[in-house]
């Protein structure tokens, strides 16, 4: 019999067996030696009871207070089971709801910024919100706002290792297809990543920047293409396979070694005229060495050359695509950060240069367009909150190997001041100014105004 019965049976048991007693001592006067006796262990198992209890009580409150410092202790202590479980099990619906779920139980987490732009632009904006070239034709100034360039990403991370491989990725989306307006702002694949990793080894199939230009400037102005697209970022975001090998020299220094295939973009590239007849994508061999070296701040000193290797197949010709680049993060003391990318080559269009990486020449004569380009970023870090960022960059192609009307240069420079409202809401004032040469007719230009504010998640 449970203990805390006994404290209510007991009593009663001897009411009734009392009168029983009394007849009996005569016959047996042992037996009320023995009832005393038995009341003594009831009684010290009574008061064990009542300290457990006691015990028990104390904790519980205890507990309770220490999860929810503002509630009544006594209140917590003595609530109804039905409310403590309902309590419980709405604590575990709030937990469920933070984390997603694969069928295979693997946790994705979301991630993304949710971005609201307010814009001006002037009259050589080509109807665009944030132009990567100023249009050769006048206009008539813009002024807009967009949640468009909003990110909505996954991340997920494999919850066991296989040989020593650990496989992680992501995906990340924007509202950045579609015509612009309000009611047509459809959901398009950005970049994309699953990594395949040992220790020192990396495999990875992706869609992303160019295997040799990962880097890019900082800017909440520009995110539905890369900043300074078509003026010295080779951005295009294309489906790759590659691979890192990590190599270290000493704790302070190292290399990492990355080659791959790239998938090129061919159509826009040619002469409007020539775009039935050119093959859509085509594969590009891609390299990047980094060498490193840890500074003094949290950013290292990188050095990175690179290369691109391809060929455009059109009308039967076989155009070279070859470029060379060089990158760069150099930390300047404690606040200053340089960061930038240099290439030249020919044919640059193919992996997000501008858009005519093959020319025709008077005799019909199909050719790369050679050029060179690049930019350059000098971050400020004020505080922790503060920063500035000063940026530009150009790509300047061989203007013998350009038609009239073609681009012979490209230019933009910007600066922007971004503040950390708190620790997931930035704000952001920007200005950047576009200036395109037009073989034959002259610079067109147009400066562009933005503020923002993104929510990060």
């Amino acid at each position: 019999m449970p203990r805390s019965t006994a404290l209510f049976v007991a009593p009663l048991l001897l009411i009734f067996a009392a009168p029983h007693s009394a007849k009996a001592q005569d016959s047996d006067p042992g037996q009320l030696a023995r009832i005393l006796e038995r009341l003594d262990v009831l009684e010290q198992q009574n008061r064990e009871l009542l300290a457990e209890i006691r015990s028990l009580r104390q904790q519980l409150v205890s507990t309770t207070a220490a999860a929810s410092p503002t509630a009544e202790p006594e209140t917590a202590a003595t609530a109804p089971a039905e409310e403590r479980l309902a309590v419980a099990e709405q604590q575990i619906r709030d937990l469920a709801q933070s984390r997603l779920e694969t069928e295979h139980r693997d946790a994705i987490q979301l991630t993304g910024m949710l971005l609201f732009n307010a814009f001006h632009n002037d009259r050589y904006s080509g109807g665009s919100g944030d132009p990567t070239v100023a249009s050769a034709a006048s206009g008539t100034s813009t002024d807009g706002a967009t949640l468009r360039q909003t990110i909505l990403g996954l991340k997920f991370q494999a919850p066991e290792k296989i040989a020593g491989m650990e496989v992680s990725g992501s995906a990340y989306m924007d509202f950045f297809a579609g015509t612009g307006t309000s009611l047509n702002q459809l959901m398009r694949l950005r970049v994309a990543s699953i990594d395949f990793a040992w220790h020192n080894t990396t495999f990875t199939v992706a869609q992303d920047k160019p295997i040799l230009a990962p880097r890019e400037p900082d800017s909440l102005a520009q995110v539905g293409v890369s900043p300074l697209t078509g003026t010295g970022n080779l951005w295009l975001w294309q489906p790759q396979a590659r691979i890192e090998q990590r190599f270290h020299f000493d704790e302070t220094a190292g290399l990492r070694a990355q080659i791959g295939v790239y998938q090129t973009s061919e159509g826009r590239n040619v002469p409007s005229e020539y775009s039935s007849v050119v093959t859509g994508s085509r594969p590009a061999l891609e390299g990047r060495f980094v060498f490193w070296k840890q500074s003094q701040t949290d950013s290292p000193f990188e050095i990175a050359p690179g290369f691109h290797i391809s060929d455009t197949h059109v009308a039967g010709m076989t155009i070279p695509s070859r470029i060379a680049s060089l990158d760069w993060q150099a930390p300047l003391g404690g606040k200053l950060i340089l960061t930038g990318t240099l290439f030249r080559g020919e044919n640059m269009g193919v992996i997000g240069g501008l858009p005519q990486g093959v020319a025709e020449n008077p005799w019909n004569y199909l050719h790369a367009v050679r050029g060179w380009g690049g930019w350059g970023q000098l971050k400020y870090l004020a505080t922790n909150r503060l920063s500035f960022n000063i940026y530009g960059g150009q790509e300047d192609d061989t203007n013998r190997d350009l038609s009239s009307g073609a681009i012979g240069k490209n230019q933009a420079y910007a600066a922007n001041v971004m503040y950390r409202v708190m620790s997931n809401v930035l704000a952001s004032f920007e200005w950047s100014y576009l200036r395109t040469t037009y073989l034959g007719s002259g610079v067109r230009s147009n400066p562009h105004y933005d503020v923002a504010f993104a929510y990060l998640f």
